[in-house]
């Protein structure tokens, strides 16, 4: 089983640069986007396109044009939400859900907190919930797989210029801190345990000063796994050369 999740950073504008055959190349089962910016009913696939026509699951954000996630999977089996239970979050459309069969996705869209102190709090706020939530969550249904931008580069491996960057939204002390939390309550990150020290590996570029050319990135984007999906870890990959967005696709192949 092949999962890809992907950052499209607004569905509408990504539409217009290649994204469905990029989607076709990576073959997946289960595509993950993040960012969405949009609502179903304001998407104009193709009538045609195969992505239209798959099993597919949104949480848009109460804001116009902000935030958002989808699913889509070739599963018909699956059952498919939108709703974290928390109004808040739910509001601005950080999750969504795919049950499969020993198995649960979970696509989110963790909060940026460089905005402002506000939205800084908010997003700490958010990462401290979100452990136990998961826990409770992997209590009652099962394994989780845990995809999306995490908007955390973790490790100074994983970010172009950790010593500029230390006072960095995505990069600061309790942001890592947290990561380092969440990754000892029993969850794996699947690049990392494929590819333990692999340099100049990120998943996002700014759009200035040519960054994605000089390959000044950050690996913010990530798919972890419970602990008891560790053997099932197949690969995983990160696709820098598919373009249409400042992130580029990610993926997990699982033998389940």
């Amino acid at each position: 089983m092949r999962i890809v999740s992907w950052n499209v950073n607004g569905i509408r504008a990504c539409l217009g640069k290649g994204f469905e055959s990029s989607l076709e190349s990576l073959q997946a089962d289960y595509i993950c986007l993040q960012e969405t910016k949009a609502s179903p009913d304001q998407v104009s696939f193709d009538l045609l396109s195969p992505l239209s026509k798959l099993p597919q699951v949104w949480s848009s954000a109460q804001k116009k044009g902000y935030s958002g996630t989808a699913i889509f999977t070739h599963d018909p089996n699956s059952k498919l939400s939108e709703s974290m239970g928390v109004p808040e979050y739910d509001n601005e459309g950080r999750l969504t859900i795919a049950y499969g069969k020993n198995f649960n996705i979970l696509n989110f869209y963790i909060p940026n907190g460089a905005a402002s102190e506000e939205r800084h709090i908010f997003k700490m706020n958010f990462l401290d919930r979100l452990i136990p939530w998961l826990k409770q969550f992997e209590k009652k249904h099962g394994p989780l797989i845990i995809c999306g931008d995490y908007n955390i580069a973790h490790r100074e491996i994983d970010i172009h210029d950790p010593v500029r960057n230390q006072k960095s939204s995505g990069f600061l002390p309790e942001e890592r801190a947290w990561m380092d939390k969440f990754l000892s309550a029993g969850f794996i990150d699947t690049f990392r345990l494929v590819h333990p020290e692999k340099k100049d590996a990120y998943s996002w570029w700014s759009f200035r000063q040519a960054s994605r050319e000089r390959n000044k990135g950050w690996r913010i984007d990530y798919i972890c796994v419970s602990e008891s999906l560790k053997k099932s870890v197949k690969n995983a990959e990160i696709h820098p050369d598919i373009m249409g967005s400042d992130h580029c696709p990610i993926s997990l192949e699982l033998s389940i």
